[in-house]
This record gives C-alpha cells, sequence and structure tokens, in this order.
C-alpha cells in the first residue's frame, strides 16, 4: 500500500508543477489604499448593496461624532440624480494644516489616503465615537471613482478632489467662508467595484438619517432627494409612510419619539412604554432605551429589537442587547415575587423579548466591534453596565404602574405557559412517531388517505352530527361534531384554550398544529367548512368558530382552507315544487319570483341541521354539485396594500370579541340603525 501524502504537499507539488517555483518574487506587497480595492469585503462587507450603502453610513458617521462631541448642531444629507451623495457638517472641520509627520502633505489628505489614520484613538478629541480605527473615510475615498470634500476652517474654504484613492491635485484654497464651518464629501461609487447598475436608494438613506437623528436628539439632520429618485412601489420608510423630497428631522424626544411613531395605531400590553436613560456606573458613558410590548392579537412579524453604539446601528446584538436582556428578566421576576405571583418564576429572558418593540442606544469609549462593519457589540463590560443601569429603572417603572406591570406580568407568563406547551408537543410528536395516529372518537374520519380532495365538515351536536354523517361521502367527506358554543379563544386565557377539550379534538383532527407551530403538510383535509344552523345561535357559533381560527391558526385562513357552509333555513313546496331559502329575505325573494302563481305555497321552517332529512341536508349543504360555500379570506398584513384592512380586521375581532364588553356596547350602539334598516351588521 502506498504511503500517504500531507495534502498540503500534495497541493504544493501540484502549483509548482504548473507555475514553477515559489520564490520572494511572488510575495506581494499592496501599499496605500490598495488593499481596500483589491478585498472591498474586508473594510464592508463585500460588494452588494448594503456594501454600497455602508459608504454612507461611514461619512454620515463621522458627521455624528461631531454632533455628539457637541461640534455641529447640523448636518446635510442630499442624494443627486448624478447618483453622488453629499453630506455636509457645521462642525470643526478636518484639519487641512501640514501633518507633522508628512510635512508634504495636510491632515486632510493623511486622514483620506491612509489606513488606521485619524484623531479617535485616544479620547483627546472624542470622548465617544462611531469612527474608532481612522480606517472608515479613507475606505470610502478607495472605492469612490470620484471624492471631493470641502473643509471650513477659520472661515476659510479648502477644496481637493480624489478618484479611486488617490488625490487629482493639491488641497486647494477657495476664498472666504464667513457664513459656513465645517466638512463636506460628496462622493460616487466606483462602478468598476459595484458595478454599473449600483446606486444609492433613497428610502435607506432615509432611514438612516432619520435613525441618527432619534439616537442624538442634540442634532438636526436636513434631507433632501429629487422627487424621479423616489420609487412609489420601493420608497417606504420603516413607519411605512412615503419617502419625503425635503425634510428636517429633529426628535427632542429622542428613542421615546421613535417607538412611539413606530407603534402607532397598534394595541400594546402596557399603557405606556418602559423609557428612560442614565449614565452608565463610574462615568463610563451612557444609554438610551425605549421597550413596548404588542398585544397577544399584533402581528409579531412587526417587531423588533434595534440597537446602536455611539449611533452606530448593531444589526447583530452583542453585549448591550444581553444586558438589556438580562436586566428585563430579573426585574419582572423580582416584581413577580413581590407581589406574590409564583408563575414569574418561570419565564425567561425569550418569554420577555417575544412579541416586543425595543430600541437600546449606548454611548461608550472606544467600543470593541466585531469587524470593520461594527455589526456586533464585542464587549463584555457592556453587559455588566447595561444590566446595572437599565434593572433599577425597570424595577421602579414596574413599581410606580401597578396595574400596567400587573397586565405587562400576566402577558410574558402567557408567553412562558406557550412556550412551554410548544416543548411538551414537540415532546409529545417525538414520542408518538412511530405510533398509528390517535384521533378523537367522535371524529366520522372520511376513508381517502390524502388531503386533496377532502372536506372535515365541523357541525354543533351530536344530532346535527347524524344527520351530517348520513348524507356525507364516505371517501372524501369527514364530520366532527362539537359539543354547544365552542370557547371565545378571544376572551380566554392561555390556560383555558390549552385545557379545552372541543378544542384540543379539533387541532388533533386536523393534525397541523396551531401558531407559530402551524404546518400545512400535515393538515389532513383539504377544506374545513363550519357547517352551523342557519339562525341565531349558528351564527354566534360560526363567529366563535372563525375567531378560533383567526386567532389560532390565521396560516390555515390564509392557505384558503377555511369555508362556510350555507344550509338553508325554510323549505318552500307548491305542488311538485320546492325550494330552500337561506334566511327571511331570500324566502321572501322565492315567494316573488318562483312561486307566483295560484296554490297555497307551504312554508316549512328547520330548527336546525338535526331537524333536517340526510337526504335533504346532503342535496342543499354537502354535495358539492349542488351546494354554495363562502371562502374566509382575511387580508395579509406584509401586503402594503392590504395593512389598513387588517388592521381593522385586527381591531373589529377584538372589539366584538375581546375582554372588553364596553367595545361590544359601543359597536352595538354605533350599528344599531343599520341593523334595523337592513336586518345585518356589515362587519
Amino acid at each position: 500500500m502506498p504511503a500517504m501524502t500531507d495534502l498540503f504537499e500534495a497541493a504544493e507539488r501540484k502549483a509548482a508543477g504548473k507555475k514553477g517555483t515559489y520564490t520572494a518574487k511572488d510575495i506581494e506587497v499592496l501599499e496605500g489604499l490598495q488593499p481596500v480595492r483589491r478585498r472591498p469585503g474586508m473594510y464592508v462587507g463585500g460588494t452588494d448593496e448594503n456594501a454600497l450603502h455602508h459608504l454612507a453610513a461611514e461619512v454620515l458617521d463621522n458627521a455624528m461624532d461631531e454632533a455628539v462631541a457637541g461640534q455641529a448642531s447640523r448636518i446635510d444629507i442630499t442624494l443627486g440624480t448624478d447618483g453622488t451623495v453629499t453630506i455636509t457638517d457645521n462642525g470643526r472641520g478636518i484639519p487641512v494644516d501640514p501633518h507633522p509627520k508628512f510635512k508634504s502633505k495636510s491632515a486632510l489628505e493623511v486622514i483620506l489616503t491612509t489606513l488606521h489614520a485619524g484623531g479617535k484613538f485616544n479620547d483627546k478629541v472624542y470622548h465617544t465615537a462611531g469612527g474608532l480605527n481612522g480606517v472608515g473615510i479613507s475606505v470610502v475615498n478607495a472605492l469612490c471613482d470620484t471624492l471631493t470634500v470641502e473643509v471650513v476652517r477659520d472661515k476659510k474654504l479648502w477644496t481637493q478632489e480624489y478618484s479611486r484613492g488617490k488625490p487629482k491635485g493639491k488641497l486647494k484654497p477657495g476664498g472666504a467662508a464667513k457664513k459656513r464651518r465645517g466638512t463636506q464629501v460628496r462622493f460616487h461609487p466606483d462602478p468598476d467595484i459595484f458595478g454599473e447598475k449600483a446606486c444609492f436608494r433613497a428610502e435607506r438613506l432615509y432611514r438612516m438619517a432619520r435613525s441618527k437623528a432619534y439616537l442624538f436628539r442634540g442634532v438636526e439632520i436636513r434631507w433632501s432627494c429629487d422627487e424621479s429618485l423616489l420609487d412609489e412601489k420601493a420608497t417606504k420608510a420603516d413607519n411605512g409612510d412615503a419617502v419625503p423630497t425635503k425634510a428636517t428631522l429633529h426628535f427632542p424626544g429622542g428613542l421615546k419619539d421613535y417607538l412611539t411613531t413606530t407603534t402607532k395605531g397598534r394595541i400594546t400590553v402596557t399603557p405606556a412604554p418602559f423609557y428612560g436613560e442614565a449614565g452608565l456606573p463610574d462615568q463610563q458613558g451612557r444609554a438610551e432605551w425605549a421597550v413596548d410590548w404588542l398585544a397577544a392579537n399584533e402581528d409579531d412579524s412587526r417587531t423588533f429589537l434595534n440597537s446602536y453604539c455611539n449611533t452606530v446601528p448593531t444589526p447583530q446584538g452583542g453585549s448591550h442587547e444581553s444586558g438589556l436582556r438580562t436586566a428585563l428578566v430579573k426585574g419582572l421576576k423580582a416584581h413577580g415575587e413581590r407581589v406574590g405571583n409564583k408563575k414569574a418564576a418561570r419565564i425567561t429572558a425569550d418569554d420577555i423579548m417575544d412579541g416586543s418593540c425595543v430600541l437600546l442606544s449606548l454611548f461608550i469609549p472606544e467600543p470593541l466591534f466585531q469587524g470593520q462593519t461594527k455589526e456586533k457589540l464585542s464587549m463584555p463590560d457592556a453587559a455588566r453596565l447595561i444590566e446595572a443601569c437599565v434593572k433599577d429603572h425597570f424595577e421602579h417603572w414596574l413599581a410606580e404602574d401597578v396595574e400596567g406591570a400587573g397586565m405587562l406580568l400576566d402577558h410574558v407568563i402567557e408567553r412562558a405557559e406557550d412556550r412551554q406547551r410548544r416543548r411538551q408537543d414537540k415532546a409529545m410528536l417525538r414520542k408518538t412517531a412511530t405510533r398509528k395516529l390517535h384521533l378523537p372518537g367522535k371524529l366520522a374520519d372520511c376513508t381517502r388517505r390524502e388531503a386533496k380532495g377532502t372536506e372535515l365538515f365541523l357541525v354543533e351536536g351530536d344530532s346535527a352530527g347524524g344527520s351530517a354523517k348520513q348524507g356525507r361521502d364516505r371517501a372524501t367527506q369527514a364530520i366532527l361534531p362539537l359539543r354547544g358554543k365552542i370557547l371565545n379563544v378571544a376572551n380566554a386565557t392561555r390556560d383555558k384554550v390549552h385545557a379545552n377539550q372541543e378544542i384540543a379534538d379539533l387541532l388533533q383532527a386536523l393534525g397541523c398544529g396551531s401558531g407559530s407551530d402551524y404546518d400545512e403538510t400535515g393538515l389532513r383535509y383539504e377544506r374545513v367548512i363550519i357547517m352551523t344552523d342557519a339562525d341565531v345561535d349558528g351564527a354566534h357559533i360560526a363567529s366563535l368558530l372563525m375567531t378560533f381560527f383567526y386567532r389560532e391558526i390565521p396560516d390555515l385562513i390564509s392557505g384558503g382552507h377555511l369555508y362556510l357552509a350555507l344550509p338553508p333555513l325554510y323549505r318552500l313546496s307548491q305542488g311538485d315544487k320546492s325550494a330552500y331559502a337561506r334566511d327571511d329575505a331570500h324566502r321572501d325573494q322565492l315567494l316573488k319570483k318562483e312561486f307566483s302563481g295560484r296554490g297555497k305555497v307551504d312554508i316549512s321552517r328547520f330548527k336546525g341541521l338535526g331537524e333536517m332529512p340526510a337526504r335533504q341536508l346532503k342535496e342543499t349543504t354537502m354535495d358539492p354539485g349542488e351546494r354554495s360555500l363562502i371562502k374566509v379570506v382575511i387580508p395579509d398584513p406584509r401586503d402594503r396594500n392590504q395593512k389598513r384592512q387588517s388592521k381593522r380586521t385586527a381591531d373589529l375581532v377584538e372589539n366584538l370579541m375581546g375582554r372588553k364588553p364596553e367595545l361590544r356596547l359601543a359597536f352595538i350602539q354605533e350599528n344599531a340603525k343599520l341593523a334595523a334598516q337592513h336586518d345585518v351588521l356589515d362587519v
């Protein structure tokens, strides 16, 4: 057997055979900004759209550092039709005097053409800063085909132009500028790096500018772009509003204003958000936070946790987020212990953060980030500092609002119980995966195994179930009788919902799970049909069932699987002629159009589906060739055009089926006249 060779030796011999020997001549030394252009991913994370907009973030961060240092009060951001971005601040201006180490170059040129050159390696000039390594602006310069800098210092204007990291000429004086101060940077991304079609998006730049204004209330940011750069379909800010062509962004309320704007019109758990700001222990910086919790019926997809360090966004989180999570869970557990709620001991950080909208801003000297793009804060001390700072404020906030604290505690405990239930359900699934499927005993299942073409009828009581079983197609139609009125899930605790036998039987029959555990591939029927009596009680039962599906299994509705049957309320006959009417209006219509001749018309009213002969039930309600069904649909909250309708639907369900009877009373009072006129409420 031949001896095994080292993998790297084999590769080396292969390379040598192709290209010859490997000598000192093959060692390449990249100087100046060449490393940036050769490997842009190391500095801006790649060459995609995110990397492109990182250029603007680097320049804006420099301007924000001037504002946070108390040297600038205004920043202008302009997106030009030529694809350039111009960022101007009224700060001190980048130094233009000769650099002591490179006397033939100005400090401005050294900063723009040299990696790791800047004034933020200590806290003499900037106590806290987003730029730390002296890399950002030089990287932007290297990756732009044109970049122009204007600096006003001591009422004198200085200008210098660059291309792909190299100066196109010397720093030039531009005359007096008595009413200006600060730095202006105009830049255009290099198409050789980012592609010919690469361009800045107005909504991303506007969102970036607005977040900076929220993060530091002492700055005013003026935004402008040409109307031709706005795409009606795509150009939306994070609150759903259209991006303006001009705007002045200044928010004295800081993160609280941001959170209030973002959650406007949505139902929250507590009357007011948890907001605060404070200095960190031992004068190591300061923090600001704003937290709110959405009600259980709100769309969880619109929750967020946005964190920042020295105004730099940290989308991958880090130690400051860990500190906040720990502070919140410890504070709420302590409150639960004070009020004697033993269930509070079960909650975790995931339970309290689930369904929350969180903003966290940290200002700290010399932070440690992962990588040049600064997407994650890696600083263990930050977790300890944030926890110590936030926990005390959170406990005071809970103590001051006892009612709101109780609502929050109940909400989080409900989340914890739901989490534990899901874990138990998954464990049960693992245990029974190889066993025969167990179905509710009262379910009369169909014989077809695959879901396609099958139907599950939900009927009230054994009597209606008996008629339906006799009138069904055994191959494709299953019958599940429900006892009385199903639990109103909108007005019940999670414990009651999970303990309810009727709901358990229904979920077992469906086989698809509920909530976040919904699995459409597990759904055992193509259609789920609610078939109740055609009277007021039947309508009430149908509304309870639809509420259950809307709250617990909305994806089943979105998938087009839920229907309402239309059983008749009356049977009209005249001689050999007969017809069925759904309601009083339909009866009167048939009397005028179908039974206009002489002779008495016999009208019989069905007391319920259980009183209807199986043959008639099949003929009128269950036979796919004869029946009529109503498909239940709900607006998609993710669709921009349906957001308002989705919000209205959620509000109607909460008002009519929720825990506050005063909301139902108000609805009845407002719509009583409509009901009297039309005998129906259009909801």
